[in-house]
């Protein structure tokens, strides 16, 4: 009964965290470029009180043992890179990429970060930058008096200017894709993700190439969170949260009564 109430706490604890996920996922549920997250599950340690193959005292082989398993443990949280649902919005400088891969964003400390989010802007100087004000990477710098950017399907970013019939060239966007991207580190929110070694080195090349997608200008990714996904994933998670703490109720009344057993 005491095991019983250790390996019960063992799936609250883990359900817990499981509508800690859910939540984070519904939280984000209009974030562009959001990737939402799963938990994922091992069963802990059993405990062996008789092992399978085992000889009773007159001499009979045992065909299955008795094992007592206790509880479950999240294993990982897993970030699921599956496409968004694109939304156009006509802006110039918003860009989804079709396919896999990231875009490059240098932070103030010179690290690069990746991220799927393409909501970009123009600093005072021209330069192609994110809502927080980090570069993209490489570099871009839209000249001035541009009229208007165009973006092609494999990054070449030109621009047309007062005076010219044909449009200016002035830049190729440059999208990294890793072997494990469910192994980026998101530590700094932001829609920013960082490289690890569990990610592998980022693989670098244009838009089309080396496995990596195209770019569409003038849309964006929303996040791949399906409500109704998620909200059924949170019923079976409170189901299992009470579940578990019936246990817990139920071998505090066994325990109870054989407290209360009397000669």
């Amino acid at each position: 009964m005491i095991r019983a109430m250790f390996t019960s706490a063992t799936g609250m604890m883990a359900q817990q965290l499981n509508v800690d996920t859910i939540a984070h996922n519904l939280a984000n549920v209009n974030t562009t470029g959001f990737k939402k997250s799963r938990v994922n599950f091992q069963d802990l340690l059993y405990e062996t009180l008789q092992p399978a193959g085992s000889e009773t005292t007159t001499g009979a082989t045992i065909p299955e043992g008795v094992q007592v398993g206790h509880g479950v443990r999240p294993a990982s949280i897993a970030k699921l890179f599956t496409q968004g649902n694109m939304i156009q919005t006509g802006n110039e400088l918003d860009l989804v990429i079709e396919g896999d891969g990231f875009f490059q964003i240098e932070l103030p400390d010179g690290t690069i970060a990746y991220t799927r989010d393409g909501n970009f802007k123009l600093n005072n100087d021209g330069a192609i930058q994110t809502v927080d004000g980090f570069a993209l990477e490489p570099g871009i710098t839209i000249p001035e008096d541009h009229e208007q950017i165009t973006v092609n399907s494999d990054g070449t970013v030109s621009v047309k200017v007062p005076g010219q019939s044909a449009e200016t060239n002035v830049g190729q966007i440059q999208l990294a894709r890793f072997i494990n991207s469910a192994g980026l580190d998101a530590r700094l929110g932001r829609n920013l993700l960082l490289e690890t070694e569990a990610s592998g080195a980022p693989v670098l090349g244009q838009p089309g190439e080396e496995g990596i997608g195209f770019l569409e200008q003038g849309f964006l990714e929303n996040s791949n969170v399906q409500v109704v996904e998620e909200i059924i994933q949170l019923i079976i998670a409170q189901r299992a949260y009470e579940a578990s703490s019936k246990v817990v109720q139920t071998s505090d009344e066994m325990l109870q009564t054989a407290n209360n057993v009397r000669r």
